[in-house]
C-alpha cells in the first residue's frame, strides 16, 4: 500500500506524541511511504517558523522523508482538484505518486472523500488501514 501524508498530518507526527506520530511510523513499518516535494517544502517552513525547530533537526527531518519516493511538485494542476492551489498541488503529487491513500486533517479536503478515485481520510480513519496494510 502506497500512502501519502498531507502536511498537517506530518507536522503533528513531528511535533507531538499521539496518533499522528503512530500512525507515520506504523505506516513506516507496515506500508511505503511517499512524499510530495511540496509537502517537505511546506513542512520545513512550518518547523522552522511556527515550531522555531533547530535549523539541523528541521535538516533532519527533510532529509529523513527524503529517503521515500519523492514526487517532485506539478508544474501546473490541469483541473481543480481542491479549492486552496496549495491544497491542489499536494493532492496532484499524491495522485501522480499513484498513492492508495492520502491521509490529511484538511477539513475541506475530507469533506471530498475522494479525488480521482484517491481516498482522503484522516488519520483516525486510516489508521486501520495503515496497520492491517490493507
Amino acid at each position: 500500500m502506497r500512502v501519502f501524508f498531507d502536511t498537517n498530518v506530518l507536522v503533528s507526527a513531528f511535533t507531538t506524541r499521539g496518533l499522528c506520530a503512530e500512525l507515520f511510523e506504523t505506516a513506516l513499518r507496515e506500508a511505503e511511504v511517499v512524499v510530495g516535494e511540496p509537502v517537505i517544502e511546506e513542512l520545513t517552513r512550518v518547523l522552522a517558523n511556527k515550531f522555531r525547530a533547530a535549523p539541523d533537526l528541521v535538516a533532519r527531518i527533510a532529509a529523513e522523508l527524503r529517503e521515500r519516493e519523492v514526487v517532485p511538485a506539478p508544474v501546473a494542476v490541469s483541473s481543480p482538484v481542491a479549492a486552496d492551489p496549495a491544497d491542489a498541488r499536494i493532492v496532484a503529487c499524491a495522485i501522480e505518486a499513484h498513492a492508495d491513500l492520502f491521509i490529511t486533517g484538511d477539513q475541506a479536503l475530507l469533506e471530498l472523500g475522494e479525488i480521482e478515485g484517491l481516498p482522503i481520510l484522516s488519520p483516525r480513519q486510516a489508521w486501520g488501514r495503515v496497520a492491517a496494510n490493507d
